[in-house]
């Protein structure tokens, strides 16, 4: 491409405009999925702790049991007790505490690994957002595509 800037038509800034309204979109959709991947990772990493937790607890100690809702019972877990992790599709399985734990860390570490996708991706787009703004605001300026585009 040449330095100086290149005219365009009233239809390539109409069709910037509507690949720009695109990438927005798609940037938006790759940060909700974000949002929802660091709450998933949030999610595990505590179910984590709280299971190292119950096994550095006093036998018998009294733990506070969360249903959700912000609603708790008050109860004690026996060591060594198996533990139950849904495995996905609505299916739970039962396993012992250290076999969770660490199926909790491959978790964390997928859940990374899709943040840096996600990120890489988000990166992208925000280039291709940044580029089309500057090729309209020149267009804008320049006169090109007639008012269109114009803020």
């Amino acid at each position: 491409m040449s330095a100086e800037p290149r005219e365009l038509s009233e239809q390539q800034v109409q069709e910037d405009l509507m690949r720009l309204d695109a990438y927005r979109s798609q940037l938006n959709a790759l940060l909700q999925q974000y949002q929802i991947l660091s709450a998933s990772r949030t999610e595990h990493l505590r179910a984590r702790e709280s299971l190292e937790g119950v096994d550095r607890a006093e036998p018998g100690a009294e733990l506070l049991l969360p249903f959700g809702g912000e609603t708790y019972v008050r109860g004690t877990v026996a060591r060594g007790a198996p533990v139950l992790i849904g495995i996905g599709s609505g299916v739970v399985v039962e396993l012992d505490a250290a076999k969770v734990t660490e199926l909790l860390a491959q978790r964390v570490t997928r859940i990374d690994q899709a943040t840096r996708d996600l990120e890489g991706q988000m990166s992208t787009l925000d280039e291709r957002i940044q580029l089309l703004s500057r090729r309209l605001d020149d267009a804008a300026r320049t006169g090109s595509g007639s008012d269109v585009g114009r803020s």
